[in-house]
């Protein structure tokens, strides 16, 4: 295919792939999977799902296949702003991913169809909202079946989302280890003995990893028996499965920075020039994408959406990322992404040849970055020197609003507390020279009321 590149991710289904041609994402349908294609419009289930924000809409494109030995159909997905992981979730992003799935799921079912899988990687936030982005993930329903997708469910929401709520919510992070899902035996060894009191949590965490590990260590030679389950006995699952998921909560608070803005120095004088500076700076810009990083609960991300940005606001702490969600889900907004991030070790490049998830600076570049009262904790909680953050933040987007805090500052003589002050070259001059060779100032303004310094930068 000379004029197209197929994405390195999409290798997997033998139904079909993505692939771009002139720039334009385009998806190949297979002959193989003709009948189920057919269905799942002359069902009526595609535009009730696309109604319903759950399932990424699509146009026939008058494109020539990839592959035209094996190709039934080329459709146009609308191309989402940008690509995330469930590693980079909050507890409720991964747990209304999970719910939108099975609700996918149990609609699927009234149009005689299923999901024959049920990764998470195919569900992205598009305008808020957790939505299918793998149209030829649905197969045809047969009476009897048991759900294919029952396993992959539960590995890639079920377990880590009992974990984050059981015992502690970093431990989504073992889906950035283990990209098939979190394997059910390892889910249920870490989960405390009083989860098995859980029915819901008992039957499909505990139970079900047994089973697995029955049939593993089974003889080979030995044929297990087919399942049989009837519809109702499949909707019976589906339902289970929902309401377990349902009951798992997570409370926001206790980590770090989780009431950041309510123990900052700034005062609010310099707290509002700082947003009219993003803002004024944003709109003159007027990017496509933007990224915060270190967006706390999202307040300056805000500004930059409010420019016509589709903005990523990045934090470190899933306390920020839930709360700044859940004011997302609240306010129905709907170019606002937030995600967890930890800035000193990035979403690396994950899967087979590390080519099926992008790492995090291969999403970019963003038109935009934003790093507030961030630039401190790199270079001096991390040791991060200032030409290798210069050569980061230019790699990382086009322009940059960049926070300079010097030692003087309260949040910085913090930090130098308790440690040795090895950082003779922390002061805005060294700022300056060290970011001069990747970027020229476009503007750079003293915050009122305070001794930060704000810094409008483009990439040279």
């Amino acid at each position: 295919m000379p004029d197209s590149e197929q994405l390195a991710a999409s290798f997997r289904d033998p139904s079909g792939f993505l692939f771009t041609r002139a720039g334009v994402l385009l998806r190949q349908v297979n002959r193989s999977y003709a009948d189920e294609y057919t269905r799942l419009h002359e069902s009526g289930l595609y535009d009730k799902l696309v109604k319903a924000g759950l399932l990424i809409p699509h146009v026939e494109a008058d494109q020539p296949p990839a592959q035209a030995e094996s190709a039934f159909r080329v459709i146009q997905p609308e191309r989402v702003a940008f690509i995330s992981y469930p590693y980079e979730w909050s507890f409720s992003q991964l747990k209304d991913a999970a719910l939108a799935t099975l609700s996918i799921q149990k609609r699927a079912l009234k149009a005689d169809m299923s999901l024959k899988d049920a990764s998470a990687y195919n569900i992205q936030f598009v305008r808020g909202k957790a939505t299918l982005i793998d149209t030829l993930s649905f197969g045809l329903y047969k009476e009897g079946q048991p759900w294919d997708a029952y396993r992959q469910f539960c590995q890639h929401f079920l377990a880590p989302l009992a974990l984050m709520a059981r015992v502690d919510v970093r431990l989504n992070q073992l889906l950035r280890i283990y990209i098939d899902g979190v394997p059910l035996d390892l889910a249920s060894r870490l989960l405390p003995f009083s989860t098995r009191l859980d029915f819901g949590l008992l039957t499909h965490i505990h139970v079900h990893a047994s089973a697995q590990t029955r049939y593993a260590d089974a003889d080979v030679k030995r044929e297990a028996p087919k399942g049989q389950m009837t519809r109702n006995a499949f909707l019976g699952l589906i339902e289970s499965l929902e309401g377990t998921v349902r009951k798992l909560e997570w409370k926001p608070a206790g980590t770090e920075w989780g009431n950041y803005y309510g123990i900052t120095n700034y005062t609010d004088a310099a707290f509002e020039h700082k947003k009219q500076l993003v803002g004024e700076w944003a709109a003159r810009v007027q990017p496509a994408l933007a990224w915060d990083l270190g967006a706390n609960n999202g307040v300056f991300s805000r500004q930059a959406a409010a420019a016509g940005a589709y903005t990523v606001a990045f934090d470190v702490d899933p306390a920020a990322v839930e709360q700044n969600y859940r004011q997302i889900k609240a306010e129905k907004e709907q170019t606002l992404l937030p995600l967890v991030l930890d800035l000193t070790n990035p979403s690396p490049a994950l899967g087979w040849a590390n080519r099926e998830r992008d790492s995090f600076t291969q999403r970019g570049p963003a038109d935009l970055i934003l790093a507030l009262a961030v630039i401190h904790h790199l270079a001096i909680s991390n040791n991060v020197p200032l030409p290798q953050l210069a050569d980061f933040f230019a790699e990382a987007g086009k322009r940059l609003i960049i926070e300079f805090v010097p030692k003087s500052d309260s949040q910085v003589k913090k930090l130098l507390a308790t440690r040795l002050d090895i950082f003779p070259t922390y002061t805005l001059e060294g700022f300056e020279a060290a970011f001069a060779p990747r970027f020229r100032i476009l503007e750079k303004i003293n915050l009122r009321e305070s001794e930060r310094t704000l810094y409008f930068l483009e990439v040279r």
